[in-house]
């Protein structure tokens, strides 16, 4: 590793479901201000993984460590005050809300540690907030429907929104899961673009991401995890080239 500071360490991680090891002795750093990829064929653990991280699954063994704190017990909801934010594979917005609102939440929520969704409207006259949710909306490319309700979004545009509704909470860690899923190669490398313009401010990014475009586009660091276990770690080139990653995963065909 470099001497960059080390802002999340999975330290020996075990996790079991039954008789299934979902997770075998994972231990991963990820460095401040890097995008670092996780990636692997189905059933590899990266979403137990990611759960673990934000504290939706507890792990039967090791630790997670953020910023220097050890985080594994916390609730979800308390890993996010710190600054872990995760945007899920399948976008959770409010679909009944207009952009701005949808935006509005989360900035609420993070100045406030909770929020009411009936309390939105209401403070809609709050300049600030609605400020700070308009910036974000017009960083993402959306700015322009910021009145349109937002079940009326396309996928694409939804992701969008989630990565807004993410980054208006000025997360120290951001986890992206397959944040390009479902997309068209357009508003794939629109994503790309998108997450390239704040790799340039210095936020730290983890990829869960099947995609090796995606990867490759984006990633300074990639791990790869296969049965649960990590079969490869390092810079995108070498593990590109590792053939135990071209038989496990890059040349098997299959996501």
């Amino acid at each position: 590793m470099s001497k960059r500071n080390v802002v999340l360490h999975v330290a020996d991680v075990h996790k079991s479901f039954g008789g299934l090891h979902a997770l075998s002795d994972v231990d991963l750093q990820v460095e401040e201000g890097t995008t670092h990829a996780i990636i692997g064929p189905n059933g590899a653990g990266k979403s137990t993984l990611l759960n673990v991280c934000i504290g939706r699954i507890a792990p039967d063994s090791g630790a997670v460590v953020f910023g220097g704190q050890v985080i594994t017990g916390k609730q979800p909801h308390e890993i996010n005050q710190m600054g872990v934010v995760r945007v899920f594979q399948t976008p959770e917005i409010f679909p009944d809300l207009t952009l701005l609102e949808n935006v509005m939440v989360p900035a609420f929520a993070k100045r406030d540690g909770a929020f009411r969704l009936n309390a939105v409207r209401p403070m809609a006259r709050r300049t600030d907030i609605r400020d700070e949710a308009m910036h974000w909306l017009e960083d993402v490319g959306l700015a322009g429907q910021a009145g349109a309700v937002a079940a009326s979004l396309s996928r694409g545009d939804k992701r969008r929104l989630e990565l807004a509704m993410g980054l208006v909470q000025s997360p120290k860690l951001l986890l992206l899961d397959e944040p390009t899923a479902g997309m068209s190669r357009h508003d794939t490398n629109s994503t790309i673009d998108l997450l390239k313009k704040f790799k340039g401010r210095g936020m730290t990014k983890v990829i869960i991401e099947h995609d090796m475009h995606v990867v490759f586009s984006l990633a300074d660091r990639i791990t790869v995890l296969a049965q649960g276990r990590i079969i490869a770690d390092g810079p995108p080139e070498q593990v590109r080239g590792d053939p135990k990653v071209q038989e496990a995963y890059l040349g098997g065909g299959h996501a």
